[in-house]
């Protein structure tokens, strides 16, 4: 059997700094026995998770904020949070660790800005995603409408304001997004937009793209809750047989049987789960 892996997969920038910081904290904190939290779960990855829950890390929901207090670390995940949030982990003196990824810093101060001069906000993104609902607090601090369209059908009952800026998730489907800002503008030819979805997400899709043609099946590794797994997946499947796995030992059986089989990865997965991944196809035994 042949493994081919795709160019560009694993973990992105954002991703392995809040990893990063996470394991930063833990190991600093062994001699202090602080409590060491995420604001949500740190990423969308259930084998990290469990590890560095094995470590002592907990995750503090929206509804258990009172946990934390003088005595305890909070690490903000990639995605970011609201103002109100954060204002309310200082009041308690936590210490803050904010490991939000850059871009997602840039999409939170851009909501702030342009709601601030009077525009209302659109975000093309999952409504129920951490990011989304972090650069919706940016903008509601200055009262303004706020809409979150998923898909180019909600764009197109959208009543679209005079004034308004649209922002993508940076794990958008650039497909998508593309539609709606042509849909959005043909409303609205005034429009601002902001086109921020992240680079990584680009060259993951370009790279497994490239591998039409000289795989007989395609492995997508990642956690089942990431959105961008989850649109790796249905690329992946337009090109030829495809399977979603969490990790080595969800492999299905018929891939043990391939001549070349493809490997990519979501943004929340581990060089140490794609590894295991592949030695293990290349024993050729479930």
């Amino acid at each position: 059997m042949k493994v081919i892996r795709a160019s560009v997969l694993g973990y992105c920038m954002g991703v392995r700094r809040a990893v990063e910081a996470a394991e930063k904290s833990l190991h600093e904190n062994e001699l202090l026995h602080k409590k060491i939290f995420t604001l949500g779960p740190l990423i969308h990855n259930p084998t990290v998770l469990s590890n560095l829950e094995d470590r002592g890390l907990k995750v503090l929901t929206k509804d258990t904020l009172s946990l934390a207090d003088s005595s305890s670390v909070v690490i903000i995940r990639a995605h970011g949070t609201t103002p109100s949030v954060m204002a309310q982990l200082e009041q308690a003196c936590v210490q803050i660790v904010d490991a939000t990824c850059p871009r997602v810093h840039l999409s939170q101060k851009r909501a702030a800005e342009w709601s601030s001069k009077g525009y209302a906000v659109i975000i093309a993104g999952d409504r129920n995603h951490g990011e989304v609902t972090s650069i919706i607090g940016f903008a509601e601090v200055n009262s303004v409408p706020t809409f979150v369209v998923q898909n180019v059908d909600e764009a197109c009952n959208l009543s679209v304001p005079e004034k308004c800026v649209l922002i993508a998730q940076t794990t958008f489907s650039p497909e998508e997004f593309d539609k709606i800002t042509k849909l959005l503008q043909s409303k609205n030819d005034k429009i601002v937009v902001f086109n921020s979805i992240c680079s990584a997400t680009l060259e993951r899709q370009n790279a497994l793209k490239n591998m039409a043609g000289h795989v007989d099946g395609i492995l997508v590794i990642g956690g089942r809750n990431s959105a961008n797994t989850r649109r790796l997946y249905d690329t992946a499947s337009a090109i030829c047989h495809a399977a979603l796995i969490e990790n080595e030992t969800q492999i299905p059986q018929e891939f043990y049987a391939m001549n070349t089989v493809g490997i990519t990865a979501g943004a929340s997965t581990p060089d140490e789960v794609i590894e295991k991944t592949e030695h293990k196809l290349l024993l050729g035994k479930n």
